[in-house]
């Protein structure tokens, strides 16, 4: 129901538009992939992911070691000994799995924060341009069905946001 009642009203802005000429789309997934500041934090972040996962993955190995040298020593320790090795494994074992999802959840922050920090930059470039070619709607290209591909602004936004923001502080 919400669905229909946000195509109806998008269908009823497009209606009271006047000129064609004064709509154009923009693929804003693209602008946020492409630019630079966008692909230094995708890169920044695949980084981020590949190095922790080298890291657990070690920890992993040399878990996995420990257990084969608990289970290889069962006959000689005792029945306590071997129940503490086992717990402190266990415990390992849980602190790695924690440690992970710590890590996991860093990264997606970051990610939002990234692209919270792209759009906010990206919205003044978008409506500067919008004055300066007197454009009165921008819709993003995944709401739009069909369009002619002279409409689409996002190559002429990639560009301005270019100039206009070469970094994000993602640390």
């Amino acid at each position: 129901m919400k669905k229909y009642f946000v195509i109806i009203l998008f269908s009823f802005l497009l209606i009271n538009i006047v000129n064609a000429d004064e709509v154009y789309f923009l693929d804003v997934s693209k602008v946020l992939n492409t630019s630079k500041a966008g692909k230094q934090a995708q890169d920044y972040l695949k980084n981020k992911i590949e190095s922790d996962n080298k890291k657990y993955q070690a920890t992993e190995k040399k878990l996995l070691e420990k257990e084969k040298e608990i289970i290889a020593k069962k006959n000689v320790l005792s029945g306590e000994e071997y129940k503490k090795q086992i717990e402190s494994l266990r415990k390992q074992v849980n602190a790695l799995q924690k440690n992970k999802q710590q890590s996991l959840n860093d990264v997606a922050k970051t990610r939002a924060k990234a692209r919270n920090d792209l759009i906010k930059a990206l919205n003044p470039i978008i409506k500067q341009y919008m004055t300066s070619n007197k454009i009165k709607l921008v819709v993003d290209k995944k709401n739009v069905i069909l369009g002619d591909a002279n409409l689409d602004i996002t190559d002429k936004i990639i560009s301005e946001l270019n100039k206009n923001l070469k970094s994000l502080k993602l640390n």
